[in-house]
């Protein structure tokens, strides 16, 4: 079993707010009180999107807030945020993904496709709590450099804290993409299908997968945060259609794995 680590962080995701903005009484947005959260996360996942066979990757997680911030729930699906509006039971703003490459290093089954380079999303999501123990998210990205298309993941999880220091969620999930995402990670051109093996298939947009997560959060002391997650998603769609997942790849895609977190708390003036 291979393992991948990232070389780039997500901390460039992280600046997105317009720096030159004023706070009330002539302070700026930035002052305040602030936390850091930083620490990794470790699971088992399919080689590549559509893949049959699976590899142990580990992925930094980083996020960052104004203390006393109105988030009730956070889930190791949700991208890298900055909150431009936060009244309670909604928050919107800026949010950014790093994409990590693909090619045929990965798996052979990629050999003669045109590679994934390393790049990333940026976008803007928005959140909502219809009740006390429901969250519904939304986020909407464009590729930099790795694609030029647009993915949507829509998100509800339901959660409730069994203990103090546990908590259980759970629910359903959604992707949607434009036609050049899915031509980046399902495509086949024609002059690629005698190295590839692969028969041509151009896709169209459309939705890529639904599916469900779970997870068990244990706040460890006031500083430390460690989870239990699994994931599970089923290709539809385009992509569902692609050759590449058809000949050699599997529509039902699983990730289960671990995480750590640890929060640093300052001050800005």
């Amino acid at each position: 079993m291979r393992i991948r680590i990232p070389t780039a962080m997500t901390a460039a995701a992280l600046i997105l707010a317009p720096v030159s903005a004023l706070a009330g009484d002539g302070e700026h947005f930035w002052s305040g009180d602030w936390y850091l959260k930083v620490g990794a996360a470790g699971f088992a996942a399919p080689r590549y999107q559509g893949a049959k066979s699976y590899l142990f990757q580990v992925t930094p997680m980083i996020s960052l807030g104004k203390a006393g911030s109105t988030v009730r729930f956070s889930s190791r699906n949700d991208n890298p945020s900055f909150a431009l509006i936060d009244n309670g039971g909604f928050r919107a703003g800026a949010t950014g993904k790093l994409v990590m490459p693909r090619d045929e290093d990965d798996s052979k089954d990629l050999k003669g496709l045109t590679p994934v380079k390393l790049g990333g999303e940026l976008g803007a999501f928005a959140e909502a709590y219809p009740t006390d123990w429901l969250r519904v998210r939304g986020e909407v990205r464009h590729g930099i450099r790795s694609h030029h298309g647009v993915v949507a993941d829509l998100s509800a999880d339901a959660f409730v804290d069994v203990r103090p220091d546990v908590r259980i969620s759970a629910g359903p999930r959604m992707t949607l993409a434009s036609k050049d995402y899915m031509n980046a990670y399902y495509g086949v051109k024609p002059g690629q299908t005698a190295e590839s093996g692969l028969a041509a298939y151009n896709p169209n947009g459309g939705v890529e997968s639904v599916g469900a997560g779970a997870a068990i959060t244990w706040q460890v002391n006031e500083k430390i945060e460690t989870s239990a997650f699994a994931e599970y998603k089923r290709l539809v769609g385009p992509a569902a259609d692609s050759s590449l997942v058809k000949q050699r790849g599997d529509r039902d895609q699983f990730l289960i794995g671990l995480s750590a977190t640890y929060r640093f708390d300052f001050t800005l003036r």
